[in-house]
């Protein structure tokens, strides 16, 4: 999402289809060597820093300086370096600012075992924070040193998950900031949004919350604001329907465990001490520790042939097939950002129609040859029921172009019933290498074929032709953040039939329900005057299941316009009525 003042970034970073992206990993900087060999020598691999209270904590400190330099420079945005930092139980006294493809994790079994007393933070880059991407905090507490505030300024793709924050929590720095996501959290103070334009935010207690732009979700939170739609920009729903929570790490004398809660219906708050007989600790010897330097797809499909999960270190994984989870319960879960890309116009992942799988905190980037989608949640036609075990996904973000030039037909297609997703982002590329109508090319980003499907934070941008494609039955998507793509080049050429433009969100005609809350839907069509019928396109009998709608002409041809907000309803937004919203 970028604010007008900001649109110059597409321009400075287009620089058309010629770059050829390398999959050749980084080695780590002799600035990093200097200081990490006593902290990154655990099972976990070399871009995996273990840290404990006895350490030292001056050490500790130039390490994350260092650290924080190599990935907020002008060349990280889209660098090949992937970093997680554990911090063992303990208390510690460290400013850890928090750069692309950094990591932060508590290794507590409570977030009130891993106390860092300074700050946990990510800040302003150029003078704003729409580009503050691909970055995470889980599972510790922070007491800030600087006026009892924290300050986490991010826009996609940088949860902040079981974090307890004993004082303020600011969701900006300088300049604006688009599109956060917290869940599990506590914060004591005041939660102040600034000039962040939206945020969603799930299970949470807060003191207060004050500000908001234009949408801001907030489900299952105590001490939600409030205020009525669309005077003030907030949808507050009392409780999450059904939800389990990310598996997190912990650290025992001698390895590492994963805890998987368990399902919770109506759930409200935080719930780091609450106890579900359903909970699991999974030993790390279940896990095949993946490698980005020496494994592949065929070391990691023989692996979860014989049974095993999937860990994978931070790195860049370049997949010539897809990884097959035909095992019910499997788990597949990344550290500091780790980056599947399928090479050969394959997939990344197929999960096959079992029930319980757990796919969290991975990027699913593509490559110059086509992958019809990069990752496919069941095989299509399935009718197997998975309500008393479902498959979550957890911080799954889709590239399309960016780092390089990549191509794709969808990037999620989602077949199999009674799949939850937790905080997704798919994102076809507005800036960046490999960038262009013709270069990086993906018709849609989320085809859900399945029932009882539902998403909790769900953003999804630039695609081709529909962003989303809802054809299953009982869909819920709670927030949901979309820009229509900037660049179709002619208003002729974006059009199906007799119908102008493609709307951000698609129910297909024979969809009987389907419900959405707080849904904010963006455009800046920079090179041709596009005219878009409806943001929101579903069959009338839904209609009224859509709740809080914004719209916003952000900036871009003069001419351009989105006529109505669902289905020929709704005030048109255009450059001089740059804004309009239902509830």
């Amino acid at each position: 999402m970028r604010l007008i003042k900001y649109l110059f970034l597409i321009i400075l970073f287009n620089t058309g289809a010629t770059l050829v992206f390398s999959y050749e990993k980084n080695a780590l900087s002799p600035s990093i060597m200097k200081y990490a060999s006593k902290y990154n020598n655990s099972i976990l691999g070399k871009r995996v820093f273990l840290f404990d209270p006895a350490m030292n904590m001056d050490e500790i400190q130039n390490l994350l300086d260092t650290l924080h330099v190599h990935q907020t420079d002008k060349e990280s945005e889209f660098t090949n370096n992937r970093f997680a930092l554990l911090f063992k139980p303990g208390k510690y006294n460290l400013d850890i600012k928090v750069g692309y493809y950094m990591q932060v994790l508590g290794l507590g079994k409570s977030p009130e075992d891993v106390v860092i007393n300074g700050s946990v933070r990510s800040l302003s880059r150029h003078g704003h924070m729409l580009t503050n991407f691909w970055r995470g905090a889980e599972n510790l507490t922070i007491v800030p040193s600087e006026d009892s505030t924290n300050t986490w300024g991010v826009s996609q793709a940088a949860p902040l998950r079981r974090i307890h924050v004993k004082g303020n929590l600011n969701l900006t720095d300088k300049g604006y900031a688009s599109g956060g996501f917290m869940a599990n959290c506590k914060i004591d103070g005041v939660v102040k949004s600034g000039a962040q334009q939206q945020w969603f935010t799930r299970n949470t207690e807060m003191g207060s919350w004050k500000g908001g732009v234009w949408n801001m979700m907030f489900l299952g939170v105590e001490n939600a604001p409030k205020g009525d739609w669309p005077e003030y920009p907030y949808t507050v729903l009392e409780t999450t329907p059904e939800i389990r929570e990310k598996p997190f790490w912990i650290a025992t004398d001698k390895t590492f465990q994963l805890k998987l809660p368990g399902l919770k219906v109506n759930a409200r708050n935080y719930n780091w001490n609450n106890k579900c007989e359903d909970d699991s600790l999974i030993s790390i010897d279940e896990f095949y520790i993946a490698n980005p330097n020496s494994d592949n797809a065929t070391s990691l499909n023989a692996a979860l042939g014989a049974g095993k999960n999937i860990l994978f270190t931070p790195g860049i994984y370049s997949l010539t097939e897809s990884l097959k989870v035909n095992r019910e319960r499997a788990i597949l879960y990344g550290l500091g950002l780790a980056t599947l890309i399928p090479v050969e116009g394959n997939m990344a992942i197929e999960v096959a129609d079992v029930d319980g799988v757990t796919l969290a905190g991975l990027i699913i980037d593509t490559a110059e040859k086509t992958s019809p989608t990069l990752v496919q949640v069941g095989p299509p036609n399935t009718n197997l029921n998975h309500a008393n075990n479902p498959t979550f996904l957890y911080d799954l973000f889709f590239r399309v172009g960016g780092a390089h030039i990549g191509r794709a037909l969808n990037c999620l297609e989602i077949n199999s019933n009674n799949v939850y997703a937790d905080h997704l982002w798919l994102w076809r590329a507005d800036h960046g290498k490999g960038v262009g109508w013709n270069i990086n090319t993906c018709p849609n980003g989320l085809i859900v074929n399945g029932n009882d499907v539902t998403v909790y934070g769900l953003f999804n941008e630039h695609f081709q032709e529909y962003q989303t494609i809802w054809n299953g039955e009982n869909g819920r998507v709670y927030f949901y953040q979309c820009e229509m793509p900037y660049d179709p080049p002619k208003a002729e050429e974006w059009k199906h039939g007799d119908t102008c433009g493609y709307a951000a969100y698609k129910v297909a005609d024979d969809v009987k329900q389907h419900q959405a809350w707080g849904l904010g839907i963006y455009n800046v069509f920079f090179d041709a005057p596009i005219i878009v019928d409806q943001a929101i396109e579903t069959p009338t009998g839904v209609e009224k299941s859509f709740h809080h709608k914004v719209i916003v002409w952000l900036n871009g041809n003069k001419g351009s316009k989105v006529k109505s907000i669902i289905n020929g309803k709704g005030n048109e937004v255009n450059s001089s009525n740059k804004r309009a919203t239902m509830k």
